[in-house]
């Protein structure tokens, strides 16, 4: 594993990370871009050796983290923000070089988004497929406002 450049990765999304969209800490550590199209959201995710699962190819979960970070920004951007309630992911072929991946809109309700992305490796291959549905949250709140379920009190 390259230590120095995960090393650097680390030490520049603990140095410039923000708690809002495009700059959180996760989105800095694994080098996320994020840019906009018309009703599209674009991330492009490069690759790194220390983001890869034992078979040499990227890891499912940062496959997951860039689809949903695609999904969350495009909700955020055209709409408000949003929490995603549920997500399914679909792994076509592994990824081992830089990718990217798009959201688009499925179906937009008042307060249900239905959204996909789909990720695409440096030869435009499709690589995976995710569906999610979002709930959006109230004007100006923010996902600790998200509604939560609790455990029932007892017998």
């Amino acid at each position: 594993m390259d230590e120095a450049l995960t090393r650097e990765r680390f030490e520049h999304a603990l140095e410039h990370h923000r708690p809002e969209f495009g700059a959180f800490f996760l989105a800095r550590f694994l080098g996320l871009r994020v840019s906009y199209g018309d009703q599209t959201c674009r991330v492009d995710l490069p690759t790194a050796d220390y983001l890869y699962n034992p078979q040499g190819s990227l890891h499912g979960g940062v496959i997951a983290i860039a689809m949903d970070v695609s999904m969350g920004h495009l909700n955020h951007r055209f709409l408000r923000t949003g929490v995603t309630l549920e997500m399914k992911t679909q792994y076509l072929r592994p990824v081992t070089g830089p990718c990217w991946c798009e959201a688009r809109f499925l179906k937009t309700g008042r307060r249900i988004v239905f959204s996909e992305s789909k990720l695409y490796d440096e030869a435009d291959r499709l690589c995976a497929v995710a569906s999610a549905t979002w709930l959006l949250l109230p004007e100006g709140a923010d996902a600790a406002a998200a509604p939560t379920t609790t455990e029932p009190d007892g017998p």
